[in-house]
């Protein structure tokens, strides 16, 4: 996405799980512990903010409004729980539900990342199976079943609302 929109700003959401090795603080995930965490919801600092699988994640405020005020779109990886949020925050969002081209698919790559165990895995697929029942709640629906192709309908479609 990056290399399709320069200009694009990737929000870094903060988490209380356990970085995974490849993961980066502050770049992947800004990794906080659950106190922090409280404190930041306690301070309403998170534009958004949901349980997901046993640990918080959310998105901080202040980098969105930061680079909204200049003029730079801003790409959020949250989840329904989350969408569902920022749509009732900032009603103006252009929200894109990226789906899996199939459950089945979905598995073969999360199998593939082996960062899961097998109880972990099922709960992922049937809350993907959820998420896809809540696909209206999107203005678009991308298929991620090639990763350029994926990227260049959602670079359009963020061109797109510009325009708009």
């Amino acid at each position: 996405m990056r290399e399709l929109l320069p200009d694009l700003r990737v929000s870094v959401s903060v988490t209380t799980r356990r970085p995974r090795p490849t993961e980066r603080d502050g770049v992947d995930y800004s990794f906080v512990g659950e106190e922090g965490f409280d404190e930041m919801v306690e301070r309403g600092e998170l534009l958004e903010w949901a349980e997901i699988f046993g640990h918080r994640s959310g998105t901080p405020s202040r980098p969105i409004d930061e680079a909204l005020a200049e003029g730079r779109d801003v790409l959020l990886e949250i989840d329904v729980q989350g969408a569902r949020q920022v749509r009732e925050a900032r009603p103006d969002a252009v929200l894109i539900f990226l789906e899996p081209p199939s459950l089945a698919e979905l598995e073969r790559r999360l199998r593939t990342r082996a960062t899961e165990d097998e109880e972990k895995l099922q709960r992922r697929l049937a809350k993907a199976a959820w998420e896809g029942s809540q696909r209206d709640l999107f203005d678009h629906v991308v298929v991620n079943d090639d990763l350029t192709s994926a990227s260049s309908q959602v670079a359009a479609i963020i061109g797109a609302s510009r325009t708009s």
